[in-house]
């Protein structure tokens, strides 16, 4: 299975740049993966779709501004994007400079702070601070870590934009994006239609920026990323599923949180950290359905998706999706998708 199997064209203006003026006034494209089936739809009649007794997983990372400036002691300026925090002085950092930085730098930031390099692991260092937390820190210096296919610098409003109305738990460095739709008035026509919803916890790490780089899709590694998966929400999920309810998972981050907790066929809570790549192939051993943003080209949340729906029935969707001038990305429309009966549970 090769990368360029899950590639499409996208013209870049269908590329999202701003957020709406509304979060639920998105577009949504909703996909019958046993079907193949499309039809065109909007958010706000996301609880159409849904049944009473269903139940929504959603992911309460909260986006800390993670980008920072610093500098060598020679003079040299650092970009740095967290990863992912280790403690109150540790973390991993994606560093870009002219020349590699080396365990035993030292790095002067904006306010005074130093930041000694402890690790170095291809273009991650491992970073820790002196008499500070990484939190504070990036609180009083950092910018919101905008995507790169956002071809603008972070502004005002995406301090709140970028970030669900649930955010809780801070740690990520993306925003799972499927969350940015929802706002109150969503939420409580969920409600209303009798939709429970629990949370899990997956700190989106700077590794979802990076692409695939291995021609053949089996030898991508995954960057780890932290998560959370609560004795609560397994037994909400497990009650669901006693009752004939759906899981849905909102957004890829919250599947994946999922799937890890229940890799070996059984649901359980789980605390610690994930590399897991689904591609096609691989089962989905808990969620029923997916709420999701459209995804880059080639990245291993397009085979995630595919994973779910099947490629093929994926890529002509996309195609469609296109042609429809959706909005793409991380501001940009959604999907709700059914699965593909090849993709549900291990035998």
């Amino acid at each position: 299975m090769l990368k360029s199997d899950f590639t499409y064209d996208l013209p870049p203006e269908l590329i999202a740049q701003e957020p709406l003026a509304e979060r639920s006034a998105s577009r949504m494209l909703v996909l019958d993966g046993d079907s193949g089936q499309w039809q065109d739809s909007w958010i706000r009649a996301l609880p159409e779709y849904l049944n009473p007794g269903d139940l929504l997983i959603l992911n309460d990372t909260r986006v800390l501004p993670a980008r920072l400036h610093a500098h060598k002691q020679t003079g040299g300026a650092v970009e740095l994007l967290l990863d992912r925090l280790l403690g109150e002085e540790e973390g991993w950092f994606l560093a870009k400079s002219s020349k590699a930085l080396r365990p035993g730098m030292v790095l002067q930031l904006a306010q005074g702070e130093r930041a000694e390099v402890l690790e170095k692991d291809g273009m991650d260092v491992r970073l820790r601070l002196h008499q500070a937390s990484w939190l504070a820190v990036l609180e009083s210096e950092g910018s919101m870590p905008l995507p790169p296919y956002i071809h603008r610098a972070p502004e005002a409003r995406d301090q709140e934009r970028y970030q669900t109305v649930y955010a809780d738990k801070p740690g990520a460095v993306a925003a799972p994006t499927a969350g940015l739709h929802f706002d109150q008035g969503l939420l409580e026509a969920l409600d209303a239609r009798g939709v429970e919803r629990r949370f899990v916890t997956l700190h989106v790490g700077a590794g979802t920026f990076l692409p695939v780089r291995s021609e053949q899709v089996h030898e991508h590694q995954m960057h780890a990323e932290t998560l959370i998966v609560s004795p609560e929400t397994v037994a909400a999920i497990t009650a669901t599923k006693a009752r004939g309810g759906r899981v849905i998972a909102v957004g890829t981050t919250a599947c994946r949180a999922l799937e890890t907790a229940g890799q070996d066929g059984t649901l359980r809570p789980y605390v610690g950290e994930t590399r897991l790549f689904l591609y096609p192939g691989k089962k989905f051993q808990v969620i029923d359905a997916l709420l999701t943003n459209f995804h880059l080209p080639e990245s291993t949340l397009l085979m995630l998706v595919c994973a779910f729906a099947g490629t093929e029935c994926m890529l002509a969707a996309y195609q469609h999706a296109v042609a429809a001038r959706y909005r793409f990305f991380s501001y940009g429309d959604a999907m709700f998708i059914t699965p593909a009966a090849l993709s549900r549970y291990l035998p």
